[in-house]
């Protein structure tokens, strides 16, 4: 039974994962649409960024309320309502207005479901819930694909939004598999909240919260500026290089799948380490002047596989540095810090790189990867 509920608890990370890459696949022809500046994408994502950070900063006192379950449940339809409001959006503040909800429903199933894992299940069990969050950010792009050559953006929104809706019933269906709805040794069924303010007071939470906001600025960099800079580091054609960009996705993806086999014997702090030394070589490796295009691609696999056990072993890591009793409260704070780090980090670089040019990005790479190092280590040897 616990394996048939973990299946469930995957497939709920690829919805997830799934509506995460699809605006980035279909804003080249909904900015049009919509008759908005290109640039206006930003606008869209820190919409939803602000909702995220909300329910993520919410959801230790949803989850005591209702259970994970039930968060689970109405975060997906949440999700699923949003994307289908998307689809019918004639206007931008139209859009905009659907923008709310689709960040509200991701925050409080993000740290729900990644504290029930870091709860009940082995570090390799987190590793493959975070790949299977990149198998839904993989599938985006291919469903807007399909739907732009034969039809309109508007059916790859609901397309997901439908994908959505049948990932809802199942979990649905799931309910009474979700018997240890709270900590196995009783920490979730009281009804005190640690809150907002009663987590930042504990000791090493400051820290650890800098740290993996260093780490996920790094990873949306990544994310957002790839393409860009193998344009100007290599002279790559600017098709070529959104395509080959992806192989960072493929790199994390395929890197947290790996990373599930080892995870268990290394540990959640080696991982982490182990992690970072990956990301320092393949950040080098796209720094080199005179570099080849295969060079550049290879270094971005790297960054890819070394980035893929970092976030999935901070979280699994937060109940035994923390206690269960603290870690849904922490854990929330953590996804607030996250999106506040994939927000406003990326256009940091970009107003660098616009005044000296995208060549800057290993060495922003390089820093944040440098303080999250220095942050977390920090953590641990004061919850030692």
């Amino acid at each position: 039974m616990c394996l048939l509920l973990l299946a469930v608890i995957y497939l709920a990370f690829i919805s997830l994962g799934l509506p995460d890459s699809l605006l980035g696949a279909g804003w080249p022809v909904m900015h049009e649409f919509f008759g908005v500046p290109l640039a206006w994408a930003g606008v869209v994502t820190m919409v939803i960024s602000v909702g995220t950070v909300m329910s993520s900063l919410l959801s230790e006192r949803l989850t005591k309320r209702f259970g994970v379950k039930y968060v689970t449940l109405f975060s997906i339809i949440v999700t699923a309502l949003a994307m289908w409001g998307f689809s019918i959006s004639t206007s931008f503040p139209m859009l905009i207005a659907f923008a709310i909800p689709y960040g509200l429903g991701a925050g409080s199933i993000d740290a729900a479901l990644n504290n029930y894992v870091a709860l009940h299940y082995s570090s390799k069990h987190m590793s493959w819930l975070h790949c299977f969050w990149g198998v839904g950010t993989i599938m985006s792009p291919c469903v807007m694909s399909a739907a732009l050559s034969v039809s309109v953006w508007q059916t790859g929104y609901r397309a997901v939004g439908a994908v959505q809706l049948v990932i809802a019933a199942i979990v649905a269906l799931s309910l009474p598999l979700w018997k240890a709805d709270s900590d196995p040794k009783g920490a979730g069924n009281t009804v005190e909240t640690v809150g907002v303010s009663g987590a930042l007071r504990i000791r090493g939470v400051p820290t650890l919260l800098a740290g993996f906001l260093c780490y996920c600025g790094a990873e949306s960099i990544c994310m957002l500026w790839s393409a860009s800079y193998l344009i100007e580091k290599t002279g790559m054609a600017p098709s070529r290089a959104a395509a080959f960009a992806s192989l960072f996705f493929i790199g994390m993806t395929v890197g947290r799948f790996l990373a599930g086999f080892i995870s268990d014997r290394v540990g959640d702090r080696n991982m982490i380490r182990l992690g970072t030394g990956i990301i320092a070589v393949g950040v080098v490796l796209i720094s080199l002047n005179g570099l080849p295009e295969s060079a550049a691609l290879v270094g971005l696999v790297i960054i890819g596989l070394g980035c893929a056990p970092v976030y999935p072993s901070i979280i699994h890591s937060t109940p035994a540095s923390f206690g269960a009793e603290n870690s849904q409260a922490i854990i929330g704070v953590q996804m607030a810090s996250a999106y506040l780090g994939s927000t406003f980090m990326p256009p940091a670089l970009g107003f660098v790189s616009s005044l000296s040019g995208l060549w800057v990005m290993p060495f922003f790479l390089i820093v944040l990867i440098a303080l999250m190092t220095v942050l977390l280590e920090a953590t641990y040897r004061k919850r030692a």
